[in-house]
Order: structure tokens, then sequence, then C-alpha cells
């Protein structure tokens, strides 16, 4: 009968501590916040499920995930395709190839603050690049800081070119890991690009693409620095992502017992969609 080493748990366990600390122990205050209501100096009042009912009811609240989903969607449509044909165009041998996954990999390496600030210069109608270039070159009437339809295209314009990349170097992983011998077979039956593509290329990526399509929705559901400091929400509401109007609430309006339960409703509504993603894109797999 095999031993069981008992000690390696104490190589697990200073792991297991700061995941207490950095999430069980703030889940917990979430969740107490969630359900009390406080005055400060630390004097609270039980409020049950109060707070839950009233976030669900509100229209703000409905309309801040209404934007939320649209952004989420708009960014898992553009990015996920625009990957996988840049990982496609890319070389799988020589020199180009380190070149091209460092280019590729820039963009990831700026921090999301650092992203907001440059797009938010790059993108003002009067002395940034962009704005200046649609406005007086082309003949465009672009003002993202008036115009919500303008915010919007400029939001998403950023994060594509913000993390684009990160389904590239996904989906260029799961390309390069594809056996030479696939590729002989499809020319010797004269398979055409679409075919090789369709019935060889995508199946091999689709656990790398499941990844992808995962950090891409949590990342993209959740964000809210480099929104936030290009638009500031604005104009009016326009871009108020859920993330943003859950700041607003938390620390503008400082209502800690309605912004605890929003994030738990948050927090719920993206494992729950993480999870159907997930569900959805292995059910092959499962069976």
């Amino acid at each position: 009968m095999k031993t069981e080493n008992q000690k390696a748990w104490f190589f697990v366990l200073p792991v297991l501590l700061l995941v207490a600390f950095n999430a069980l122990i703030p889940m917990m205050t979430v969740v107490n916040y969630s359900v009390q209501e406080t005055f400060g100096d630390n004097i609270f009042f039980w409020e049950g499920l109060t707070w839950f009912e009233q976030i669900l009811r509100s229209d703000r609240f409905h309309a801040a995930l209404g934007r939320q989903f649209m952004f989420t969607f708009l960014i898992l449509i553009i990015e996920v395709p625009l990957g996988i044909a840049i990982a496609l165009a890319m070389p799988r041998q020589g020199f180009w190839v380190p070149v091209c996954l460092v280019l590729m990999a820039l963009p990831m390496l700026i921090p999301w603050n650092v992203v907001g600030a440059m797009w938010n210069i790059f993108a003002l109608p009067d002395i940034g690049l962009l704005g200046y270039f649609l406005n007086h070159v082309l003949g465009i009437n672009y003002d993202m800081t008036q115009d919500p339809i303008a915010a919007w295209v400029t939001i998403i314009t950023m994060d594509v070119w913000h993390w684009t990349s990160l389904v590239v170097l996904l989906a260029y992983a799961g390309l390069v890991s594809i056996p030479e011998a696939y590729y002989q077979a499809a020319k010797i039956d004269g398979a055409s690009n679409w075919s090789v593509f369709r019935f060889i290329q995508l199946p091999k990526m689709k656990n790398v693409l499941t990844i992808a399509i995962l950090l891409r929705f949590m990342d993209s559901f959740n964000i809210y620095t480099e929104p936030f400091v290009l638009t500031g929400g604005g104009p009016g509401n326009s871009t108020t992502l859920l993330s943003i109007d859950l700041v607003k609430i938390a620390l503008g309006q400082f209502d800690l017992g309605p912004a605890a339960a929003m994030s738990l409703i948050y927090f719920a509504i993206t494992l729950f969609v993480s999870w159907l993603f997930y569900t959805l894109m292995t059910k092959d797999d499962l069976n």
C-alpha cells in the first residue's frame, strides 16, 4: 500500500493562506455590508435582502448592465475573429517569428491606466493625433467628449488595440502545435485553404480558443480602468459600464450596502456566464 506524504500540504499551505487573505476575507466583508446598513463608527443595522431587491429593480442598474453586455459582446465578436486572422497570417518559422511575437506582446505590457491616458490624449478632438486627423483631414465630425457614438467607437478601438494580442498569441500557440502531417495529408487530398482551416486548424485550436474567449469575456466584462480614464463614463452616462457605476455608488455616493449587493450580483453574473461559455464550448468533449 502506497504511503501518502502529508508533509506536501505544508508547501500548499502558504498559497491557501494567501488566497484566503486576498479573496475570502474581502468577500466575507462584502457579504457583511450587503445585508446591513452603516452610518459610520462601526454601527450596523440589519437590512436583509433590501439592497439586493433595490439593485435588481433599479433602472440605473439595468442600463449599466446592458451597456456592459453590449461592450463585451462587441469586444468578443471583433477580437476573436481578428486574433485568429492575425495568427493565421503570422510566419511559422524563420527570423520574423520572434519579431512578430514580441510586437504582439507589446500592447499587453502597458499598464491599464497608461493605456487609458494614452488614448485619451490620442483621441482628443483638438490636440489629439487621431481627433485632428479625423476632423481636419478626413472631414469627419469626431468628438468623443460630446458624441456618445464616437465615445463608444473609441473605447472599443482602444480595447481591440490593447487585448487582441492575447487572442493572437493563444491562437498562434494552437496553430504551431498542429503536426505537419495533417497539412501534408490535406495537400495530398487537394483540400482548399478554407477546408484546412475548418477541418484541421479550427478544431485543433478549440481548447486555446476556449481559454481566449473565457479570458476576454471576464476581462472585458469587469473592465474599469481604461474606459474610466478615457471617458469617465461620459458623455453623460453613455459609456458608464457596470464596473464604473459600481465604483461611483461605492466611493462617490458612499452607499456601501447597495454597492456591496451590486458587486455580489456582478460577481454572480460573471461566474454564471463564464460557466455557460465553458459548458457550451466543451460539451462535445464531455460527451
